[in-house]
């Protein structure tokens, strides 16, 4: 599904949209090569995508069927959608902490059971004893990191980052990294992840400061 998006007037929406457009060099983590940003553009409608139309616009196509296996239909909305000459990337961004606490999935019982399906794959092979129920603790987290792991399992060399934004005082977000590393610190220890370096080592984190956009 491709989804146009108003031009953002606050928020992360806002954010993510001048930064990818005006200001990539943001967004860039040090350990990752260039990207070159597919997704939001002004020239594409600010679009967002999810399900086979975020396959199709990283041109992995070829997985869908595997997608439709692993995860029922309405995934993740990526916030971005970036290329580098190792892999895709896929983001997520906050501007706040209330986006992060996610609530719990609200997926109808079947959507549910295929849910949970995957995240006991993805625990299973990285040998990780949650002590969190992942459909309803930091689900939203859980999920992205879950496609991360997809993407990867079927030989994607893919990134997933998380861009935290500071300074945004219109939506009381937090004005420094530090709280944004304690956060993801507590949800990586809620969701088993703490010691879990074969999928943590693709999570990358920028924290671009707005007064810089």
């Amino acid at each position: 599904m491709r989804t146009p998006q108003p031009t953002g007037e606050r928020g992360s929406l806002k954010w993510l949209q001048r930064a990818v457009n005006l200001s990539p060099q943001h967004l860039q983590p040090t350990r990752l090569p260039q990207i070159t940003w597919l997704s939001p553009l002004a020239d594409d409608d600010f679009a967002e995508y999810r399900d086979s139309a975020f396959l199709h616009r990283l041109e992995l196509d070829h997985l869908e069927n595997e997608l439709n296996a692993f995860w029922p239909k309405r995934g993740p909305q990526w916030d971005a959608l970036g290329l580098t000459n190792q892999g895709p990337v896929i983001v997520e961004a906050k501007a706040h902490v209330q986006e992060f606490l996610s609530p719990p999935s609200q997926a109808g019982r079947a959507s549910l059971e295929k849910i949970q399906r995957a995240f006991e794959m993805v625990q299973s092979d990285l040998k990780i004893s949650s002590p969190s129920d992942w459909a309803r603790t930091f689900y939203q987290y859980a999920n992205r990191l879950a496609h991360l792991w997809w993407l990867r399992d079927n030989g994607v060399d893919a990134s997933l980052l998380f861009v935290s934004f500071i300074h945004d005082t219109d939506m009381k977000g937090p004005k420094d990294s530090e709280t944004w590393e304690a956060l993801f610190s507590a949800a990586n220890h809620a969701l088993g992840l703490t010691n879990c370096p074969a999928l943590m080592k693709h999570v990358y984190h920028v924290t671009p400061d707005i007064r810089a956009l």
